[in-house]
């Protein structure tokens, strides 16, 4: 008698993941949904925009698109400090934002040194204006804590 509510759950999961898989939103629609979300989820949105331009600076910049690149990071750079601003500001996600924004350096670092000397300022740039925002996240999870102490 279990088996029939189980499969009925399990094909109706299977079906909306389904259904959901060939309809991933247009930036132009993750970023107006980020802008009109609660305030404690627009972190998470904000770092998936931040995400999908790093892959699309990572794609230009292979393809030799240098300006699309530079264009695309500075998106990520944005998107990131929105992120960690409304994280901060929240109080929310703070870890989370901090994390992923440790990766995204890490990964800028990496495809800094495929790129010719004249072309790595932008990602220098974004690389420090990333830490810098890690460095805000945390001192805002722990920079109450020493004051305290």
């Amino acid at each position: 008698m279990m088996r029939l509510p189980i499969s009925i759950l399990l094909f109706a999961v299977l079906y909306a993941t389904a259904g959901l898989a060939g309809k991933e939103e247009t930036l132009e629609q993750l970023i107006a949904r980020a802008e009109s979300a609660n305030p404690q989820d627009r972190a998470v949105l904000y770092l998936q925009i931040a995400r999908r331009q790093a892959d699309a600076a990572d794609k230009f910049y292979e393809g030799g698109n240098i300006e699309a690149g530079s264009s695309a990071v500075a998106d990520v750079v944005m998107y990131s400090g929105k992120a960690s601003d409304t994280a901060i500001s929240s109080g929310k996600r703070l870890k989370d934002t901090e994390i992923t924004l440790r990766k995204m350096a890490e990964r800028f670092r990496d495809l800094k040194r495929n790129l010719a000397f004249e072309d790595q300022p932008p990602v220098q740039q974004a690389i420090d204006g990333m830490e810098k925002m890690r460095t805000d996240l945390l001192t805002a999870m722990f920079g109450k804590k020493k004051a305290n102490q």
